[in-house]
Order: structure tokens, then C-alpha cells, then sequence
């Protein structure tokens, strides 16, 4: 039985998936990254990410949302493309589309202004870990090097990620 909770979860997130400008940028990244041999950043990758730090949240008993894990999670590459085609960093180019997703959703399904800032924070700084980083923006960017299957990956020999991120076991 679904709750009231996980009610408005859904509608959400079926608000960003179905957004035009989550679906234009999704497909143009799929578009650019069609050849790519290194990893995707597909909705598998969005996904992955969103999966695993929710389950980082429950056993690390953060307490964050079900809600801000999955936004932030299916949010956090969007502005790939723009990295490919424009130069900007993506995390820059993300919370920008990010900003401008979350300011269409109608005021049913709205996040509070401290939970954008939270979701924001989270995808600007997914890249490189920072101290003072708030409990999404750290569980953000250890799901996305988690997600990453550096270990069976083909490519893995001519990837130029640094060693030391780059998952050559399992991670638990």
C-alpha cells in the first residue's frame, strides 16, 4: 500500500522525468555519449546512484528523504551535454537545469526553499568531495564513484580517472 509520502515521491519524480528540459537534455547527452567507451551517463547511471545512496542513507541512518536522494540522484548529470558541447562544467551546467526544473513544479509537489538549496548543494558538489559538505552533498558524491564498475569495465586501461577513485573491487 502506497502512503501519502510515497504518493507525492512518485509525482515528483514522474514531474522531472517527464520535464522538457529533463528530456531534451537526457536525450542530447544520449546522443553524445552514443560512442562513448568510458562510463555513461544514462538514466542506468542516474538510477544507480539514486539506489545506492538511498541505501547509504538507511544504513548510515542519515534521515534524508526519500525524496531529495532521487531528485538530486536523477538531476546530477543533466547538464553533461553542455560540458561536451560548451565547456561548462556539468555540475555547474546541472544545478543550473536543476534550478530552473524544480522552479516549474507546481506548489502541490514543491520543495522548500531550504530543500532546493539542499538538492543544489548536492549537485554542485558531486564531483570532488569538500569538508563542511552537508550529509546529501556527501552521500551524492560517494554513490556516483560507487556506481562506477571500473573492475569489468573494458575500457578501464585508457580511462584517465585518477587510480585511486576508480573501483577495482565490489563495494560494500
Amino acid at each position: 500500500m502506497q502512503t501519502f509520502s510515497d504518493n507525492i515521491t512518485q509525482k515528483r519524480l514522474s514531474f522531472i522525468r517527464q520535464h522538457p528540459l529533463y528530456v531534451s537534455s537526457l536525450h542530447r547527452l544520449e546522443e553524445l555519449e552514443k560512442t562513448r567507451i568510458f562510463c555513461r551517463h544514462q538514466t542506468e547511471h542516474l538510477l544507480d546512484v539514486a539506489r545506492i545512496a538511498y541505501i547509504l542513507n538507511l544504513e548510515g541512518g542519515l534521515g534524508l528523504s526519500r525524496d531529495l536522494i532521487y531528485t538530486a540522484a536523477l538531476l546530477h548529470d543533466i547538464g553533461k551535454s553542455r560540458q561536451y558541447e560548451e565547456g561548462i562544467p556539468h555540475e555547474t551546467a546541472s544545478a543550473a537545469l536543476t534550478e530552473r526544473i524544480l522552479s516549474d513544479m507546481p506548489s502541490d509537489l514543491a520543495f522548500t526553499a531550504e530543500e532546493q538549496l539542499q538538492i543544489l548543494t548536492a549537485i554542485r558538489g558531486h564531483r570532488k568531495p569538500r569538508s563542511g559538505a552537508g550529509p546529501l552533498e556527501s552521500l551524492l558524491y560517494k554513490s556516483d564513484k560507487m556506481s562506477r564498475t571500473c573492475f569489468a569495465c573494458p575500457a578501464e586501461p585508457e580511462c584517465n580517472w585518477d587510480s585511486a577513485k576508480k573501483n577495482t573491487e565490489i563495494q560494500l
